[in-house]
């Protein structure tokens, strides 16, 4: 049976000053064609990057929720571009969703969405995932594209989620203040003060931070799913431990056994 791998890239990574950041998504994109082709494994995409990609032809408040979906709506096309160009290199083909929240908390929808899934998988396509945050009201919005890979790693029966940000892991303490923070290369159990410290974003396209992570990393791993944190700027890490099976870098972390259930 196939293994099938959530991976996720932030917009951190995939900004560039007031450009897409192209030779990153480049990287990323072939590190997908060999996970395909060298792996044989099923890959499903959570990219954010539409508000960035849409920033770099129309300059908007980002703190305006309009301003924020509009951009989304000019950038998600953008985005798309460029991965079906860059994929169609490697001879792969990719498929867009964008979800909101009520299509994991509805049995009816969240059927009807992995069902679609599974005919993509089925027939070698890319999924490509995102917040459907241009239409979408507060209520509707799972709120950040780390929960989003979480809920997707768990509903579309992913063996592993992978988060690729702007930082290279989980540390003992922040790195950017602290010189001598070690990082946590496996984490057994989240505690739950680390699930409510104050959000730090370190982007202004970004939704969340380190916090964020940690609760995608929690939601996955009491049903029963690992989770592996890196950085999206090197993928040499990523590389060492998807595809050379090393964890030289980067935070593992452990699921709990024997949770997982079909529906939560």
């Amino acid at each position: 049976m196939k293994k099938r791998l959530v991976i996720k890239v932030g917009s951190a990574v995939l900004r560039e000053e007031n450009l897409l950041a192209v030779t990153r998504l480049n990287n990323l994109v072939d590190l997908i064609a060999k996970l395909k082709k060298e792996k044989d494994y099923e890959v499903i995409l959570v990219s954010s990057g539409a508000v960035a990609a849409g920033n770099t032809k129309l300059n908007l408040d980002k703190t305006q929720v309009l301003n924020r979906q509009a951009l989304a709506a000019i950038g998600q096309p953008l985005l798309m571009k460029y991965y079906k160009k860059r994929f169609r290199e490697h001879e792969l083909f990719c498929a867009q969703m964008l979800l909101v929240e009520e299509d994991f908390d509805s049995r009816r929808r969240s059927r009807n969405a992995r069902g679609v899934m599974e005919i993509l998988l089925e027939n070698n396509i890319i999924p490509i995932l995102n917040e459907n945050d241009v239409i979408a009201n507060q209520e509707l919005l799972i709120g950040d594209n780390d929960q989003l890979a979480a809920r997707a790693a768990y509903f579309f029966g992913a063996d592993l989620l992978v988060i690729l940000s702007d930082i290279d892991g989980l540390y003992d303490s922040n790195p950017r203040e602290n010189p001598n923070a070690k990082m946590r290369k496996t984490v057994e159990l989240i505690d739950d003060s680390e699930l409510h410290m104050k959000h730090t974003p370190n982007s202004e396209f970004a939704t969340g931070g380190i916090v964020t992570k940690l609760k995608a990393a929690d939601f996955v791993m009491r049903r029963g799913i690992p989770m592996y944190l890196s950085s999206g700027f090197d993928l040499t890490n990523v590389y060492d431990f998807l595809i050379e099976e090393k964890h030289t870098s980067g935070t593992y972390f452990v699921p709990q056994e024997n949770i997982r259930a079909q529906d939560v």
